[in-house]
């Protein structure tokens, strides 16, 4: 350490001479150090340096001397010109004040840039600012750091800033909430600004204690910033926001969520200065407004592919705004705009802007009409993924012509629509383009089962998915007629359709041409094990996954049919069935069966006398529950972790 004072006459330090011209009262200040003084190693951790008693030719007193009695401004100075890395890293270890001068010293002010060995040495030796449990993953040359709850503290993110800045710098930095006491304020921020000019990826998450002054230091230091993901940061308001926008022209991607002190004027200001901007999220900022949308949007033109909105005070100027410039938008998401009406979403799609879109997400949204739905899909020719979640005014005739319209759909998605009915659903899947792939239909009450005379002319031969989940109304008479209108399903969910009976699932499988891949029938108690015996049967050479959760009358007939002709079968669920030990020991006789997820979660018929077949099916299982089966023992459960040593158990 004694290259810490080793300043010349011309060094800025002291641009007039020595600090003390007289080797006398140099002496006073640090003598020559003998063989009795604490100094640092290494591979250990240090004391403090203390220096010895002094005795001066013209006094004999006893005096006590350190380096901590010199002023931050002058460790500061010191520590800037230190010639290598190592002692960089030394001085940074030797305590909290130490290190946070070292952190708040910019890359560019040290006369030498860290080596990689001697860096390691903050990271790895000090206990107070180690980071070592923290996630540290290479990323373009970059690294990659997480911190979460008490984790997430000034102090370590001082020992980031100095301890990353010669393996790559710093990529991407996450903090997800803060310590109580000691938690991440504007302190570690600036260090990371300072010490981290490669910064890319900033996210912050419930910090509280961080204010604009963080974030200002961001900013200015870090001017390769891609990302910036703010959610629940009450303290920073619009200025900070105007700061990355003047410093960070390279923004691509912005998150604002339940930020309650930003508003219009710091989404102007990324409008404006962030020509790149490709994707903006804004959710619960009361503050936000029209003004805000219209810049970004007006701005950003033909950069912006991805926009989502949620519970925001706009109206249905910002709808007009995106169907007018959203020229570059491919991902649309809209929800909780309770300001927004029938005609915004009209002007949206008659606005002719939105020819790009691809993907639009609509939840609970009152102005969602027949009139505005059918404009959106005549305004959005290349739509392909359309999903529309609590929207309680769209009707039957909405969805068909919006079908109608969207010639280039392949996915539908309708949740928690109740003024959808039988008509609707069907009259959509006779009326939409050829190149609608999958359909999905959950908790919609609307439906109720009724015989209608469905022309199957031209069946729907594109649809290879169907998922209909938690519709009370759906019943045998509709999933017959599905099985004739949809004769290329592959993929098939029915789960919670509690009406259903083997006289509906049974045209369905019979129907389908192309093989059944998928099959969800969990919590249909009706189905029986004919209906399993004909699914292994006529497509056993194309069933990859079969849940049957909650089906009571499933018993060891279904695991028979399935050990004999489901070959390809991997991901097999018969939770709370009826099936016992006889029916686990054909599967495990099974030949050419390569189970590798098994669930017999709460079969009270399963008992230790199924040890060696689960033994042997253990050769190929990464996953077995075996939740709730009370009639085997914890000492069976014992034998199968210990040799199963490869496979995840639940018990």
């Amino acid at each position: 350490m004694s290259k810490l004072f080793a300043f010349s006459g011309n060094d800025d330090f002291c641009p007039g001479g020595p600090i003390y011209p007289n080797p006398k009262e140099s002496s006073l200040f640090l003598p020559p150090l003998g063989s009795h003084v604490d100094v640092y190693f290494p591979l250990r951790k240090r004391s403090r340096i203390t220096a010895p008693f002094v005795f001066s030719e013209e006094r004999s007193e006893k005096k006590q001397v350190s380096i901590e009695v010199l002023p931050d401004e002058c460790l500061f100075e010191i520590f800037r010109r230190l010639p290598g890395g190592r002692e960089k890293s030394t001085c940074a270890c030797v305590s909290k004040r130490w290190l946070t001068l070292v952190s708040n010293i910019c890359r560019d002010e040290f006369s030498n840039r860290f080596s990689k060995p001697e860096a390691d040495v903050i990271e790895k030796k000090v206990e107070v600012a180690s980071v070592a449990e923290d996630l540290d993953v290479e990323d373009d040359g970059y690294l990659s750091r997480i911190l979460e709850g008490k984790k997430a503290t000034d102090i370590r993110l001082a020992a980031i800033s100095v301890g990353t800045a010669s393996r790559g710098g710093l990529g991407k930095l996450f903090i997800r909430g803060s310590n109580s006491s000691r938690g991440v304020t504007s302190v570690g921020l600036r260090a990371i600004a300072r010490g981290c000019p490669s910064l890319k990826v900033l996210s912050l998450w419930n910090v509280s204690s961080v204010g604009d002054e963080g974030l200002v230091e961001i900013a200015s230091g870090c001017h390769q910033l891609e990302r910036l993901d703010l959610c629940q940061c009450p303290s920073i308001t619009n200025k900070a926001l105007i700061a990355v926008a003047k410093n960070c022209p390279s923004l691509t991607d912005l998150t604002i969520e339940s930020c309650s002190s930003i508003g219009n004027e710091g989404l102007q200001a990324i409008g404006q200065c962030c020509p790149n901007l490709k994707s903006i999220s804004i959710k619960d900022c009361p503050l936000v407004g029209d003004q805000a949308i219209a810049s970004i949007l007006s701005s950003a033109t033909y950069s912006l592919v991805k926009v989502k909105l949620q519970r925001l005070n706009v109206t249905d100027v910002s709808l007009a705004v995106i169907g007018h410039y959203g020229k570059a938008v491919t991902d649309l998401t809209l929800t909780g705009l309770s300001n927004v009406g029938e005609r915004g979403f009209w002007v949206m799609g008659s606005g002719h802007g939105l020819q790009k879109l691809k993907s639009l997400t609509i939840t609970s949204c009152g102005g969602v009409t027949d009139l505005g739905l059918e404009a959106v899909g005549k305004g959005c020719p290349n739509l392909k993924q359309f999903c529309l979640r609590k929207c309680l005014f769209l009707s039957d005739n909405g969805l068909i012509s919006f079908a109608k319209a969207a010639v280039s759909l392949e996915s539908l998605q309708l949740e928690e629509c109740h003024r959808i009915t039988q008509f609707g659903f069907f009259g959509s899947l006779l009326n939409c383009g050829a190149k609608l792939k999958a359909v999905s239909l959950v908790s919609c009450w609307g439906i109720k089962d009724l015989n209608l005379a469905v022309p199957l002319s031209s069946p729907c031969k594109s649809l290879i998915s169907l998922s209909i989940r938690n519709c009370p109304g759906f019943g045998d008479a509709s999933l017959a007629m599905l099985g004739k209108l949809c004769p290329q399903l592959q993929n098939v969910d029915l789960s919670g359709l509690q009406g259903i009976t083997d006289a509906g699932v049974l045209p369905l499988v019979e129907g389908s041409e192309a093989g059944l891949a998928k099959v969800n029938l969990s919590g249909c108690v009706n189905v029986t094990d004919k209906v399993v015996s004909t699914m292994a049967d006529l497509h056993g050479w194309t069933l990859e996954m079969l849940n049957l959760d909650g089906c009571r009358q499933i018993s060891d007939a279904s695991l028979v049919s399935i050990a004999n002709n489901c070959l390809l079968l991997s991901d097999l669920d018969v939770s709370k069935c009826a099936v016992t030990d006889f029916g686990i020991s054909s599967v495990a006789q099974a030949r050419l069966l390569n189970l590798q997820i098994l669930s017999v979660s709460g079969c009270p018929f399963i008992s230790d006398k199924s040890l060696n077949a689960l033994r042997k099916m253990g050769q190929t299982l990464f996953g077995l529950n075996l939740q709730h089966c009370n009639a085997i023992s914890s000492r069976t459960i014992d034998i199968l972790v210990e040799q199963l040593w490869r496979c995840d158990i639940l018990s």
